[in-house]
């Protein structure tokens, strides 16, 4: 009685914990219904989840009859085997009768039922293998042309991009189909002969062997389509010089698959005749021959290839497959578009040239977002509950004038609250959201060397005509845990003093309440029982999930791939923007070298854009030339719209992204050698720069700078990456990809004379290291409780020229806060050290780049003078010469030192003129 209880308990725990996760799974799934439909985006719910449920069901119940039909086949057997008895005679007389184990157990309904449940489990576990394979499917039912072929087998690319994916699915499909039948038959011949035969004749009787011949038969037809799918995969090869098949693939390898095939075919016929024949030796033979042939064909005979025909003699035998690499990665990545340029780069700069390209030089990036990001945590996070983390860089037209900024939401940390105030009510209901951004010039700083900033504190208070009317920021990049809004609480807004100022949320994309019944439904899905009890929850409140933009976007469209900075945008109204590039990408582009995480085709096909307020999403189709988009739009039409469809004031703001850009210059080191023999050799391949943050050697990152690209009319927001030659740092040419309409996307290549040296960004480091002015003060700053941070090297192209600007931050050891203290440019054989940019290149041309900011009047500089130094720059002139002097002095440099007093001297008495 109390074993049959224990019974009972543990059937009734197993049937609630079956209930509870049914619940919870049923709970997410009807939340995420919600979501999608407070969006708008329903339809791409039901396409994913009928698809997912479609396939999974339609390959569970596919391998259920394939299995099931295959067992049934063997129920007369096991029957048989069951109800038989062998009689064994022993050496002394012994009769002993053997039963089969089965024969106390299974009757011939229990056999069938036992069929179905064996048949069913495995049914369920192939499709537990196939969950996220729904896009595979659908993008070969929505498949779109390329329009162009590849070079070997003359299909088009559509074919490689969405149907090869989707026959190797099927293949792999049929591959465990067969074996999973194989291997469950077998087991029931075992046990069923095991019990007439003894262990050692198993699989005697003909009805097992001639089952397993008949699936052995099965398999080598699926396996010879296998070979035939082997041969388009020469188009991904590694084996050659370059990525995609070589001379030895293609005269050995794919003879090898085709030979294969054919005899994949023959070793099927041969099972299928020799189960009439039943000479069962036969079928070893076969099988052993495709062995041997596997070896012979696909391994030696390659390898002989090689080495006697293909080394020899190999840029040769090599030449037209380079030719296909470099074609098909380049169209792979659009740099079968990229317009090159000569740049001569060694001409001098004037003083005419400067102020006739004030509108660059006024927007050159003098703060660094790294030591910016410290800068501003001390200055504007206001409150600990504020993060200022992710500096994005955009343009605006700012009082009339094209500006570079930088620009940071202040989003709200829940886990920056204090201990005491991490409750139920202010984590759900009352700190919802974060408020208003920070913004600066690239290129103004405050005597203190802080950023002089456009838009700053709580509530944000503007000092330009840029000025923000919806400030709250619900969804974000740090808001990782949902809220409650539209309740009996009040929402947190912003800090007032010692006192608070609060809000009520105003927008209508979240998921209401409705009743008690729903808010039971999120409570099981969040695992939260205290929403059951909070009283000030009503039925009209609505709930804010998947707020971090980076979870809610890729929610909505799994199958793209998306940049690793969203950045923050205003628009003309004030409103708080989030846009994120998106891409398509694939693995399967035949002959497209492939970059880090296995893709070969890119492109940035969709922009996105997100409310910080309501989280509205909307995808906007950027290249609507993508077969991959267009391919998407037909499995989810509706869903992504023309980019002509953007505001206009939103689409200012797109601006190419720096991860394609990456890959793209990457790729373009190597591929840029379009002629055969130089790419074999590697004659002329190039480097991605590197520089100097802190004192540690970096690689270069890509850099927005607003220029006047040479034969261009008017200046323009553009992303810059300079090359160098392989083992060497000296520039060899750089990359620009424009942002503005309507050149968005172009892609340009200046190349520099090779006959000229033009210096490199390591090199210009190298001459500011042995510049014995600057290193000195460099040492003597670090000595002095604080550390020097090397900002950006950018090097700035100017007209026919060049321009290397470097930023130079002090930051103390009791403060967190770097200050911008330097700046060092280098032109043409000088390198000059100065505490502003204008003073700087008043050194080396002798002008001064007054930019007075958005609030005041250009002052324009008469063409044939020097412009008169203002106090200020006297000033910090001044304390320049002091350091110097400083710093000759500690070093024993008496000349130097009197020299510096002496300039120091003359400095004085023009500040004391100015004064009077």
């Amino acid at each position: 009685m109390q074993k049959g209880f224990k019974w009972l308990i543990s059937i009734v725990a197993a049937v609630l914990a079956i209930i509870l996760l049914v619940a919870w799974w049923g709970s997410h799934l009807y939340i995420d219904w919600l979501w999608f439909q407070s969006l708008g985006y329903s339809n791409i719910f039901k396409t994913i989840l009928l698809s997912e449920i479609g396939l999974r069901v339609l390959v569970g119940l596919i391998a259920f009859l394939f299995i099931f039909i295959n067992l049934m086949l063997t129920r007369k057997s096991v029957l048989q085997s069951i109800s038989a008895r062998q009689i064994n005679k022993t050496d002394d007389d012994i009769i002993t009768i053997h039963q089969s184990p089965l024969n106390k157990y299974l009757t011939p309904r229990l056999l069938t039922l036992t069929y179905l449940a064996i048949s069913a489990a495995l049914g369920i576990f192939v499709s537990t293998a196939v969950t996220g394979d729904w896009v595979i499917v659908q993008k070969f039912l929505h498949s779109t042309a390329f329009g162009v072929t590849d070079p070997i087998f003359n299909n088009d690319i559509g074919k490689y991009i969405f149907n090869l994916p989707f026959y190797q699915f099927l293949y792999k499909l049929l591959t465990w189909f067969i074996i999973l039948s194989a291997f469950t038959v077998a087991m029931v011949y075992f046990l069923a002969e095991t019990g007439r035969d003894g262990l050692g004749k198993i699989f005697n009787s003909m009805a097992a062997r001639l089952h397993l011949s008949f699936l052995a038969a099965l398999f080598f037809l699926v396996r010879a389509w296998g070979y035939r799918l082997e041969q388009y995969m020469l188009l991904y090869s590694g084996n050659g010089v370059t990525f995609g098949p070589g001379y030895t693939d293609i005269h050995a390898r794919l003879l090898a698959y085709k030979a294969l095939f054919f005899i994949a075919l023959l070793i099927a016929v041969i099972i299928i005749i020799n189960i009439f024949l039943r000479r069962f030796k036969l079928i070893l033979y076969s099988i052993g021959g495709l062995f041997l042939a596997s070896i012979l064909l696909g391994s030696i005979y390659p390898s002989a290839i090689q080495s006697l025909i293909v080394r020899p003699n190999e840029l040769n035998k090599e030449s037209p497959y380079i030719a296909n690499s470099i074609k098909y990665t380049s169209m792979a990545y659009n740099l079968d578009r990229v317009e090159v340029k000569k740049f001569p780069a060694g001409q001098v700069l004037s003083k005419a040239d400067i102020e006739n390209n004030r509108e660059t030089v006024n927007n050159i990036r003098l703060w660094d977002w790294r030591p910016l990001s410290e800068t501003y945590q001390q200055l504007q996070e206001i409150r600990p509950y504020y993060e200022l983390e992710n500096i994005d860089i955009d343009r605006y037209t700012i009082n009339s004038e094209y500006r570079q900024v930088m620009l940071a939401a202040r989003e709200l940390d829940q886990a920056q609250l204090p201990d005491n105030a991490k409750t139920w009510i202010n984590q759900r209901l009352k700190y919802t959201h974060g408020y208003g951004l920070t913004m600066n010039p690239v290129n103004k700083t405050t005597s203190e060397g802080l950023p002089e900033l456009f838009i700053k504190n709580i509530p944000p208070t503007s000092a330009v005509d840029k000025n923000i009317t919806r400030p709250e920021i619900y969804f974000g990049e740090l808001t990782d845990n949902y809220v409650i809004v539209n309740t009996k609480a009040e929402e947190f807004d912003y800090p007032v003093g010692t006192e608070n100022a609060y809000t009520t949320y105003e927008g209508d994309n979240g998921v209401k309440v409705n009743g008690f019944l729903r808010k039971v439904i999120f409570a099981l899905a969040f695992a939260d029982y205290k929403m059951l009890l909070a009283s000030d929850v009503e039925n009209s409140s609505q709930i804010l999930y998947y707020r971090n933009i980076q979870d809610r976007v890729p929610k909505l469209a799994p199958f793209l791939n998306y940049d690793s900075d969203p950045y923050l945008v205003i628009d003309n109204d004030g409103a708080l923007h989030w846009m994120w590039d998106a891409y398509t990408t694939s693995n399967m582009y035949p002959y497209s070298e492939p970059y880090k995480g296995g893709n070969n085709y890119i492109r940035n096909a969709v922009k996105v854009v997100v409310n910080a307020y309501t989280g509205q999403v909307d995808f906007y189709v950027a290249d609507a030339e993508d077969p991959v988009i267009q391919t998407y739009a037909k499995i989810f039409p509706g869903v992504f719209k023309p980019l002509d469809k953007m505001p206009g004031d939103l689409r200012e703001h797109i601006r190419y992204p720096i991860d394609l850009f990456n890959i793209q210059a990457e790729k373009y080191t190597v591929y840029h050698m379009t002629n055969t023999e130089v790419l074999y050799n590697q004659e002329n391949r190039w480097n991605l720069p590197t520089e100097k943050f802190y004192n540690e050697e970096v690689e270069l990152e890509p850099y927005y700078n607003i220029i006047r690209l040479p034969e261009s009319e008017k200046t323009e927001y553009v992303l810059i990456l300079p090359f160098t030659p392989n083992n060497k740092t000296n520039m060899i040419g750089w990359m620009a990809a424009r942002s503005d309409a309507p050149n968005y996307g172009d892609l340009l290549v200046y190349e520099f004379p090779k006959q000229e040296l033009v210096y490199g960004p390591m090199q210009i480091e190298a001459r500011i290291d042995q510049d014995t002015v600057i290193s000195q003060q460099l040492t003597l700053w670090n000595q002095r409780g604080s550390s020097v941070i090397r900002g950006n090297m950018l090097v700035i192209p100017v007209k026919d020229s060049l321009l290397y600007v470097e930023p130079l931050y002090l930051q103390s050891e009791q403060s967190r806060m770097p200050e911008l203290r330097r700046v060092i440019v280098a032109h043409h054989d000088q390198v000059v050290m100065e505490p502003t940019l204008d003073i700087a290149l008043n050194r080396i041309f002798g002008t001064a780049v007054n930019d007075t900011g958005p609030n005041e009047q250009q002052q324009q500089p008469p063409t044939d003078e020097v412009p008169v130094a203002t106090l200020r720059d006297l000033i910090n002139t001044a304390n320049n010469l002091y350091n110097e002097a400083q710093s000759k002095l500690q070093n024993g440099d008496w000349a130097g030192y009197g020299e510096a007093i002496g300039k120091l001297k003359e400095t004085l008495n023009d500040m004391s003129a100015q004064a009077e």
